[in-house]
């Protein structure tokens, strides 16, 4: 008994909803939390909260203001450029020459992870959510029992948080997802990723053992972050077929990977590298050959001026909350404890900054004429490796843990160390917490771009 003339939604009035202050205010918490110093997040939400609270004409003129403000925000410059920064860098070169026009990729049809540690465990899922068939190898039974384990809880996350409608992974089947100790299994392979520690010997030892055993024209990478590519290959009869392949840890969730060629690497295993990366839905980024490479080589020094600021009167939770509250999702500290301080311990000590090849008479603050700070080496000798320590920068709750917090005993322990080296602490402040700590970062690409170890400075971005 109604007229069914038209009638606009838009007209009608807008219900009241209880607790609706309650939930907009719990939302925006959330929000802030997981989109920390993001404009346009919390501009849509202001959006959404204008339309609990006017009219729709009212509504609309609303979300074309808040539009308007980001349109010309820096954040919306920034954005732009990296969506071209990150198209930019498939067209890559080389110093040598080659580039992205004239070389063609080789078919990755199967593929082999060696070693099932942290970055093992997360380049087999990756590749196995590509849909690429992996053998995963581990140098004992104890090891490959240990890394099966991890992998397929990864991989059966993975799949809970798969949308619906989209095609099961196939990790349970043999001929998709093979565990093994025996070399001879990687013979017929197109492709190898070496993720094992950073240990050179070893390195070279697996490369050696191969360049034996793996078919002619198969790809050898390694997952190093800072060791020479042209001394590993150095250990093969191939060493065009050899090229670094530097994830990020966690290695199924981080999206770029270095993709770094050596003096003898041929254009063909660069293009196939870089189409891997398309394959697993991830940035490649080509780069030259130096130690750390692009991403640990300008972390360095950002680092070391992180801890440089805890020397001289700052704190761990100061520094990650100054860079934090800039825009990084990650403080320094955190990064460390996160990624693990052995990490990073075992690599100085293999350069002769601490440890057994450290010469004897070596001040214990300078390095080859440099400042120098033992704080991380210091923590490592006490066993505090980080999260899987349940201690390292910050306390943990248990070892493997991820709720850090402040830890008394660092404070406690940096008293005596700066008495000891006549260290006066100060305050420090936020401004110059970011300078120090972005300029090291950006002097050190600057430097990186005048070596030719990248094309541009997209690919540094």
């Amino acid at each position: 008994g109604q007229p069914l003339g038209p009638r606009r939604l838009s007209l009608k009035p807008v219900p009241e909803l209880p607790n609706m202050e309650a939930f907009l205010g719990e939302a925006l918490a959330k929000l802030k939390r997981q989109a920390r110093g993001c404009l346009a997040p919390e501009l849509c939400f202001q959006a959404v909260r204008a339309c609990t609270e006017q009219p729709f004409a009212a509504g609309v003129r609303r979300e074309r203001e808040l539009f308007g403000v980001l349109l010309g925000s820096g954040q919306a410059q920034a954005l732009q450029y990296l969506f071209f920064a990150e198209r930019a860098v498939h067209r890559w070169a080389t110093a040598t020459g080659a580039s992205w026009r004239r070389a063609a990729p080789q078919p990755v049809r199967t593929a082999a992870v060696i070693g099932l540690g942290t970055m093992g465990r997360g380049i087999v899922t990756s590749l196995v959510k590509a849909e690429i068939p992996v053998v995963a190898l581990e140098q004992d039974r104890e090891c490959l029992s240990t890394g099966r384990k991890a992998v397929m809880a990864l991989l059966e996350r993975e799949a809970a948080k798969a949308e619906q409608g989209a095609p099961a992974l196939q990790f349970h089947d043999p001929g998709r997802l093979q565990f093994t100790v025996d070399f001879t299994a990687l013979a017929d392979v197109d492709l190898v990723i070496e993720a094992v520690f950073e240990d050179m010997q070893l390195k070279k030892e697996i490369f050696r053992k191969l360049s034996e055993v793996c078919k002619p024209g198969a790809l050898l990478c390694t997952n190093t972050s800072a060791l020479s590519i042209d001394e590993i290959a150095s250990a093969t009869s191939c060493p065009q077929q050899v090229l670094g392949t530097h994830f990020f840890s966690p290695a199924h969730v981080m999206r770029l990977v270095e993709i770094i060629y050596g003096q003898h690497t041929a254009p063909s295993a660069i293009a196939t590298a870089m189409q891997l990366a398309k394959a697993l839905r991830k940035v490649g980024v080509v780069v030259g050959n130096c130690f750390g490479f692009v991403g640990n080589r300008m972390m360095f020094p950002y680092l070391q001026q992180a801890v440089f600021l805890l020397e001289e009167g700052s704190s761990a939770e100061a520094v990650d909350r100054a860079l934090e509250d800039f825009g990084f999702k990650i403080g320094p500290f955190r990064m460390s404890d996160l990624a693990g301080l052995d990490v990073g311990w075992r690599s100085r000590k293999g350069q002769g900054l601490t440890g057994a090849l450290l010469p004897a008479g070596t001040p214990v603050r300078q390095r080859r004429g440099h400042r120098y700070s033992p704080l991380p080496d210091l923590l490592c000798e006490r066993g505090r490796f980080g999260q899987k320590a349940g201690r390292g920068w910050y306390q943990y709750e248990r070892a493997g843990g991820r709720m850090a917090s402040p830890d008394p005993w660092l404070q406690s322990f940096l008293r005596p160390y700066r008495d000891t080296h006549g260290i006066q602490p100060r305050a420090v402040g936020q401004e110059e917490i970011l300078e120090r700590c972005l300029f090291a970062l950006i002097n050190e690409g600057f430097a990186i771009l005048a070596e030719g170890i990248a094309a541009g400075p997209e690919h540094l971005d």
